[in-house]
C-alpha cells in the first residue's frame, strides 16, 4: 500500500508486510478473548473498543453487586477481592475495584479505583492502576503506569513500561492508523493492549496506542497508533512481521 513507507513497513527478508488489517480499527473480539474477563459486556454497543473506557467505573460498581459472597470479600467499602487472591497489606486499593481469583497485588502497588483486575493477574511493586480493565493472567509487575486503558489476556509490561493517557496540549486523544486519524473525543485514553502482547522495559505507549494480539515492543520504544497483531515494533519505530 503506497501510503506506507516501504523502509518502515517490510519484513526482514524484504517481502512487503500485509497492512490491510492496519487500515481499519480492530474490533474488541479481534484484540481480546472476552472469555478471560468478567467485564466483557463493557464493549456492547461500542463501535470502537476505546468507547468502553468511560464505562469502566460504572461497570465495576454494577459487577460488584453480582459477585458471589462465598468467593469474594469486601475488604473495604467498594473493594471486592476474591478469597484466594493475595493482596499485600502494603498495597493501596481504592474503590470501586474488583480483584479476581488467584490475582496478586504486591507491596507498593497503587490501585486508584475504577479497576477490574482479572483472575491470575499480577499488579506489582510501584505499579499504579487507574480506570482500567486488566484481563486474566496479565502481568504489570514492576514500576508500570496503566491509566484509562484495557490490558488483554496474558499481556505483559516489562519493568518501567508506562502508558501515557493524557496529551501535553490537553486536547482529546486521536488514534493514528497509517496516515489517518480517528478522533476519540476522550481527553484521557491510554492504550488497548491485545492478548499476549509483550511490552519491553522502559517503553512508553503514547495516548491512543492500540497493540494487536501478540505484538512485541522492543525495550526503550516510544509507540503510538495501531500496531497490527503478530508484529514487532523496534526501538527505531520500524515494524516487522513476526516469523
Amino acid at each position: 500500500m503506497s501510503r506506507y513507507k516501504a523502509h518502515e513497513y517490510t519484513m526482514d527478508d524484504g517481502i512487503p508486510f500485509d497492512w490491510s488489517k492496519a487500515m481499519k480499527f480492530p474490533r474488541a473480539d479481534e484484540l481480546f478473548d472476552l472469555s478471560h474477563t468478567i467485564a466483557g459486556e463493557i464493549f456492547e454497543g461500542c463501535e470502537y473498543p476505546f468507547e468502553a473506557i468511560p464505562k469502566i467505573k460504572e461497570l465495576a460498581v454494577k459487577l460488584s453487586a453480582t459477585l458471589p459472597p462465598d468467593e469474594y470479600t469486601e475488604i473495604s467499602e467498594g473493594v471486592f477481592v476474591a478469597k484466594d487472591a493475595k493482596i499485600s497489606d502494603k498495597a493501596t486499593v481504592l474503590p470501586p475495584t474488583i480483584i479476581g481469583h488467584d490475582a496478586e497485588v504486591r507491596p507498593g502497588a497503587y490501585i486508584r479505583g475504577a479497576a477490574i483486575i482479572g483472575n491470575g493477574a499480577v499488579i506489582g511493586n510501584s505499579t499504579e492502576i487507574k480506570n482500567a480493565v486488566v484481563f486474566d493472567g496479565a502481568q504489570l509487575p514492576h514500576y508500570n503506569y496503566v491509566g484509562d486503558s484495557i490490558v488483554g489476556y496474558r499481556a505483559h509490561l516489562g519493568a518501567g513500561a508506562v502508558i501515557s493517557n493524557f496529551k501535553l496540549d490537553h486536547t482529546s486523544v486521536s488514534v493514528k492508523i497509517g496516515n489517518e486519524r480517528i478522533e476519540t473525543g476522550l481527553r484521557k485514553f491510554g492504550a488497548l493492549i491485545g492478548d499476549r502482547a509483550e511490552v519491553g522495559c522502559n517503553s512508553v505507549l503514547n495516548p491512543g496506542t492500540v497493540l494487536g494480539r501478540e505484538v512485541i515492543v522492543y525495550p526503550l520504544s516510544s509507540v503510538r497508533g495501531v500496531i497490527p497483531e503478530s508484529s514487532i515494533i523496534k526501538g527505531d519505530g520500524s515494524i516487522t512481521k513476526k516469523t
